[in-house]
């Protein structure tokens, strides 16, 4: 097989300009597609700057013509020839080499290539799982690699950002104490110390804190975080964060930080406009008119109230939801009266998804007013509904009437449903927003106790701490999402910093005292020895770049990314050891060798 020494590449493929005509340069990359026109061969060869059309001319004196003749796709070739301007007629502008072609005079074949099971090109229509079991091969499409370049850009830009604002880069440890509060942790086995186990994190979060009681004040790192659970389209064991904290910053200050590195990325990426302030907007506001608290702004169909209009009423199903502390909202779907039937009932199952029992609807025609419980109220309240969810002749309101946190849901899931369906859904719009003052607590019915909604080192509102042991569902957190096109894409806090304040919030989510201290006890130490009022915030690295590229799953923003079973099929991992090593952690499994 040939090398390139003595050819050394000069240029890159996609690099090249009509003010390149007359150079000779030096090229190295893949046969991306091969036309043979008798005594011309056309070849587009690829590298990561893009494509280049190369030309093999039987007439080329010293041209090997018939080793051009046995070339195939996704061979590795090294060639040298000169750059010239392409015939009027055969210019294409949709290569950002389209003007010019490259006359070979020397051509090297550094590696052959099997056929590969697909093709080497954006748009591919094949299985995922064979992208991923010949990921190397998906990572060569123009589309991944554009992906994967803009991650890089990303990441450069934070790091810069956040340099320029007096953050510093520390690492904190991989492997850490298991601390089973939030999702599953992944366990390493500590052959030094038989029978103990590491964790591996689910966030740098204690340690961030304790950098901040170190005195560093500002802090960052991208770092890979782990979480053992059920995986979805924008979920996976591992991911990446920016892990970002701060001291004796306040809320406000820490948001417009953020903002400011959300816009940098955006404009200088994408060349987008970021407007900022970013709009603020309570989490009991967004339940409230979204029925979600990571809303998508780029369109309405809010949630509305119609209760005080259908209470009291011979229609028992409202009537029992009412008088059990629910409610009745509808989504108001413009000119959509006319639904067809088949897709009501469709929607009917689709709430049931989310818990619903049923869906109603109203529809205002032309002939007047349609509804499964139009017999049980007046033409009066019909109107007084209409008038007061903004409707006209000709709108469909579509109604769920549940506990208030199944309305939410059900509700909020279908109003993004209509929203693609009705195509009101700009792709190339960006809204950003803050979520501010989540429910500091969530109460778990199976557990009878509550749980921190983000984490037990949140810090709570002020005027808030006297409810923690008294009323913990009044209390509100110092917490923050930010929120684009209804994707939760970072999220932090201001934290706790008094000791005193920690074990009452501990107590509120039922830890001992002992407990808590055996969990916790290095950073209930730490406390003791002036810690700074801090706060943080963490974004989800690969969520941000998916959107940026506009791809539906987080795998394509990737390298080697996991399936939704947490396999990777290209290496086969997870897998089997062998005893000995298990011996050696001093391990033994359940599961019986297949």
């Amino acid at each position: 097989m040939e090398t390139l020494t003595g050819m050394e590449r000069t240029a890159n493929c996609g690099e090249l300009r009509i003010s390149d005509v007359g150079k000779e340069v030096q090229l190295a990359g893949w046969v991306s597609r091969r036309r043979d026109h008798g005594g011309l061969i056309f070849v587009d060869m690829r590298d990561r700057s893009g494509i280049v059309q190369i030309v093999f001319d039987g007439s080329t004196e010293g041209l090997d013509f018939a080793k051009s003749e046995t070339l195939r796709n996704e061979f590795v070739i090294g060639v040298r020839g000169k750059v010239r301007a392409r015939s009027e007629d055969t210019i294409n502008l949709k290569m950002s080499t389209g003007e010019i072609e490259i006359l070979v005079e020397e051509l090297r074949v550094l590696n052959k290539a099997k056929t590969p099971p697909f093709y080497i090109q954006d748009g591919v229509d094949v299985d995922e799982m064979v992208r991923l079991r010949y990921r190397y091969l998906d990572l060569r499409r123009p589309e991944m690699q554009r992906n994967i370049m803009l991650r890089h850009r990303v990441t450069k830009i934070m790091r810069d950002y956040l340099d320029e604002n007096g953050f510093l880069e520390i690492e904190t440890p991989m492997l850490c104490r298991s601390t089973p509060e939030g999702a599953r942790d992944f366990l390493v086995p500590s052959r030094l110390n038989p029978g103990q186990f590491y964790a591996l994190p689910q966030s740098p979060q204690i340690f961030k804190q304790l950098l901040m009681v170190s005195g560093f004040e500002k802090y960052f790192q991208i770092v890979r975080c782990f979480r053992d659970e059920d995986l979805r389209a924008d979920r996976q064991p591992e991911f990446t964060q920016l892990d970002i904290e701060t001291s004796f910053l306040n809320q406000n200050q820490i948001l417009t930080i953020m903002e400011g590195l959300v816009k940098k990325i955006f404009e200088t990426t994408l060349d987008v406009k970021v407007e900022t302030p970013f709009l603020r907007m309570s989490w009991d506001e967004a339940m409230t008119r979204f029925g979600t608290d990571k809303p998508d702004l780029r369109f309405g169909m809010e949630l509305q109230d119609i209760s005080e209009f259908v209470k009291g009423s011979d229609f028992k199903v409202f009537n029992s939801v009412l008088e059990n502390g629910g409610q009745v909202k509808v989504i108001r779907v413009d000119d959509y009266a006319n639904i067809p039937r088949r897709e009501l009932d469709g929607l009917v199952e689709y709430v049931k998804i989310y818990g619903a029992k049923g869906l109603a609807w109203i529809q205002y025609t032309e002939e007047g007013v349609k509804s499964p419980f139009k017999k049980f109220y007046s033409d009066e309240t019909f109107e007084q509904i209409k008038t007061a969810t903004g409707c006209k002749t000709g709108d469909l309101l579509l109604v769920v009437g549940d506990k208030a946190s199944v309305v939410a849901q059900a509700l909020g899931e279908l109003r993004l449903e209509m929203g693609r369906r009705r195509n009101l859904i700009d792709a190339d719009k960006l809204c950003f927003l803050w979520i501010v003052d989540f429910p500091m607590f969530e109460y778990v019915e199976e557990d009878k106790r509550y749980k921190a909604m983000h984490h037990p080192f949140t810090a709570p509102r002020e005027e808030d701490i006297e409810f923690l042991l008294t009323a913990p569902e009044k209390v509100k957190a110092n917490a923050y999402d930010i929120v684009l096109n209804g994707v939760e894409v970072g999220g932090g806090s201001l934290r706790i910093y008094r000791s005193d304040l920690q074990e009452k919030v501990f107590e509120a989510i039922g830890l001992t005292h002992e407990e808590a201290h055996a969990k916790f006890g290095f950073l209930m130490d730490a406390f003791e020895y002036g810690t700074p009022p801090h706060g943080g915030i963490a974004f989800g690295l690969d969520r941000l770049v998916m959107l940026m590229a506009k791809r539906k799953s987080i795998r394509d923003v990737i390298p080697f990314p996991k399936t939704q079973s947490a396999i990777d099929p290209m290496s086969h991992a997870p897998s089997e050891v062998d005893d000995k090593q298990l011996r050696e952690l001093s391990i033994k499994t359940t599961v019986k060798k297949k």
